[in-house]
């Protein structure tokens, strides 16, 4: 299970920074060379990396390599996650999908909904919800992150500035046990950050394996989010939420606790 999350972690950074060096990895997740090196050619090996001297470089044509692995990591958590979030959006209401492949789970469980309407800087968000008559469908503008399909930027953020939604719906690359979210991406985290002061109500969407992830930005404390939808969270996490008046909702148990 390590190696898999270790896996996708250094996909994702081959994919921000273009490449991947063996020592860096090394250090990072307190592990040998040599199984650096063995997880490097597994990728190699499944066409997702391609080897070069002292790392590995992502290849060319697969932009959507990220993207794909985190789409297909807890999927079936993603779904019951994303139910549970949809349950506490109301027909009628304003609601804010931002980036990543959790919230794209919200915008179809969003799909039986009536007469929403969607703000997103999700392409993928917005083609889904398209199929929702009822609903209207705001698209940010911004730069556009060919591999997920999300707008970042600037022009994002002030587009956003326009607007104050119902609810804001957003996920995070990783979330420690002191409760901050954080991220790869400083685009991305602006947006994230105008997002949480102009919403009324954020709700954060996220399955257990970010808790063994890591990322260098910190988005926010979960003490500025209304609530979290997870699959699974551990008791000293639940506990600060409650300190923090942070709601928790767990797709095990199915209910929320305030």
């Amino acid at each position: 299970m390590a190696q898999s999350f270790r896996k996708t972690e250094i996909l994702e950074i081959a994919h921000h920074d273009g490449r991947v060096v063996v020592e860096d990895l090394a250090e990072r997740f307190g592990v040998t060379t040599q199984t650096i090196r063995r997880d490097l050619s597994d990728l190699a090996n499944e066409g997702k990396l391609n080897r070069v001297h002292g790392g590995a470089i992502m290849p060319a044509g697969a932009a959507n390599i990220r993207y794909s692995v985190r789409r297909a990591i807890n999927e079936d958590a993603k779904d019951a996650i994303a139910a549970l979030c949809a349950r506490e959006i109301p027909n009628n209401s304003s609601v804010l999908l931002s980036i990543g492949t959790s919230t794209e789970a919200v915008a179809n469980a969003l799909l039986g909904h009536e007469n929403l309407t969607i703000l997103t800087n999700n392409l993928n968000v917005a083609t889904i919800m398209s199929a929702n008559l009822s609903c209207q469908i705001i698209i940010t503008g911004g730069v556009l992150r060919p591999h997920d399909g999300g707008l970042v930027g600037d022009l994002t953020a002030q587009a956003i500035e326009r607007f104050k939604v119902e609810h804001a719906v957003i996920g995070t690359s990783a979330l420690d046990l002191e409760g901050d979210l954080m991220d790869f991406d400083l685009q991305e985290v602006r947006v994230s950050r105008t997002i949480i002061n102009l919403s009324k109500k954020t709700f954060l969407v996220t399955d257990s394996s970010k808790l063994e992830r890591s990322a260098p930005v910190k988005v926010a404390s979960l003490s500025e989010i209304d609530a979290i939808f997870s699959n699974r969270l551990p008791v000293e996490l639940k506990q600060q939420c409650h300190e923090w008046g942070t709601a928790v909702f767990e797709t095990e148990c199915a209910k929320g606790y305030v």
